[in-house]
């Protein structure tokens, strides 16, 4: 739900990347026209690595720790055990007992939480600047080792197929289209399962797999730590120093291959869904590589087609035809178009009246799609804007955020201080760039269909 402060906090982020914008194409702009997101970037001597960025408009602190374990990369055999390890992460570790860890978040006036994403899992907390000491040391004290028991792997087993049970087996449209379509689209195994978990597996994880995975998943040397906010470099470093250097790293396996075959054949699958009382599609195209001109692209291309009430789906399918409500989508259902490491789809989905023919809204996609190979650079211009909006609200708030930027691109990229350069990457992105990305990465043999069909119910 949409508050006063949350639309005020987007009208000003808005107002702010016009008014950057109009300074970056000023020839008279100055070095401070520019906002630069502060990085001090270093690594311990057992691999983690660690980012320190400054701010000091409020008095919290962000520290986040970001694991290279996600879904895409779990055991064959032990669907969802990525997501279940997040939950055990909780039960407590050498210095704090089963969820000791909360509260002492908690009782100290923070905040905290974690989550699993296709290439990272991630924990985090905010918490009063002066209690900094206290985070990293928690971080550190469950980074050393948990206490893995029967009785905790039982316990969050229940925790986790009960989820599953509420977010997807039993309600409507559950799983639609964020954990269908990956299942669908995909070819390679380890883009293409089902990473929520299929209860079979999940009732199959023995303690030795838990305390396997954590031997060789949660070690420095496979992590990013992000600190944001009001503290002291040299504070930070020292505390950071005194807590985790002396954690031993850990001998990591061959990273398996997660490359996706250039997609030849339209794919359509249909979805029976007895809990609904709508039908839905949903519309996904494979997306260039990260970090290439056309990924940065489709960046743009996604402001221009589908974000907010000026795209061009929202006006054909709303606005025009009236098949909808409401247009979905992006780049990464699970997070951002900067947080994940491997194949990815750019997506968009809808409910619509079971008089409107699926094709039907597949035909307004490919006249939409039409329209964009004759982008101007107006229209360019105005997707940076957008874009640029979005950036900065992710870079504001509690510094979560900016942590989880950070922390990604240390990561994937080894190299946090790309977080300053994505702007220029998006304005290096030409009419013609645009254009070659829509004939290669929006044909339609490169798009998979998803639709739920309510008939069932009847």
């Amino acid at each position: 739900m949409h508050t006063y402060t949350s639309i005020t906090r987007k009208l000003l982020c808005l107002l702010m990347a016009v008014a950057l914008f109009a300074c970056s194409n000023d020839k008279t702009e100055k070095p401070g026209d520019t906002f630069e997101v502060p990085v001090v970037y270093y690594k311990l001597n057992n691999g983690l690595k660690v980012i320190l960025s400054q701010d000091k408009t409020a008095p919290t602190v962000a520290v986040a720790v970001y694991y290279n374990i996600g879904f895409r990369i779990e055991p064959k055999d032990r669907t969802g055990f990525a997501h279940l390890f997040e939950h055990m992460m909780f039960q407590g570790s050498q210095n704090l007992g089963k969820m000791e860890f909360i509260k002492l978040v908690q009782q100290n006036g923070g905040i905290l939480n974690g989550s699993t994403r296709f290439d990272f899992t991630n924990y985090f907390e905010v918490m009063p600047s002066h209690k900094l000491e206290t985070a990293l040391w928690a971080e550190a004290d469950r980074m050393k080792g948990l206490v893995i028991t029967q009785e905790n792997l039982t316990n969050q087993q229940g925790v986790v197929k009960n989820e599953v049970k509420v977010n997807v087996l039993n309600r409507p449209y559950g799983g639609f289209p964020w954990l269908d379509m990956p299942q669908y689209a995909n070819e390679n195994w380890f883009n293409a399962h089902n990473f929520y978990g299929d209860l079979a597996d999940l009732d199959s994880a023995k303690l030795e797999d838990v305390d396997n995975f954590f031997k060789t998943y949660y070690a420095p040397n496979n992590a990013a730590l992000a600190v944001v906010g009001d503290f002291e470099i040299e504070d930070a470093k020292k505390w950071v120093a005194q807590y985790f250097d002396s954690i031993p790293s850990a001998t990591l396996p061959p990273k398996p291959d997660i490359s996706e075959p250039r997609q030849e054949n339209e794919k359509r699958k249909i979805k029976e869904d007895k809990l609904a009382n709508k039908p839905a599609i949903a519309i996904a195209y494979k997306m260039p590589d990260r970090g290439t001109p056309e990924y940065y692209a489709m960046g743009l291309i996604d402001q221009i087609l589908l974000q907010g009430q000026d795209s061009k789906l929202y006006n054909k399918l709303v606005q025009e035809k009236g098949y909808t409500g409401n247009v979905s989508g992006g780049i990464n259902y699970l997070g951002n178009m900067f947080n994940y490491n491997g194949p990815m789809v750019w997506m968009a989905d809808l409910i619509h009246d079971s008089t409107v023919p699926a094709d039907s809204i597949v035909a307004e996609f490919d006249e939409a799609i039409n329209e964009i190979s004759k982008v101007s650079k107006e229209d360019t211009e105005l997707a940076i804007v957008k874009l640029r909006s979005d950036l900065y609200s992710t870079l504001g708030g509690n510094g979560i955020g900016r942590a989880d930027l950070l922390a990604c691109f240390a990561l994937f990229d080894d190299d946090p201080s790309r977080i300053n350069t994505l702007e220029e990457e998006f304005r290096a992105v030409t009419p013609e760039v645009i254009k070659r990305t829509v004939e290669e990465y929006l044909r339609p043999t490169n798009r998979t269909i998803l639709i739920v069909d309510p008939k069932a119910a009847e």
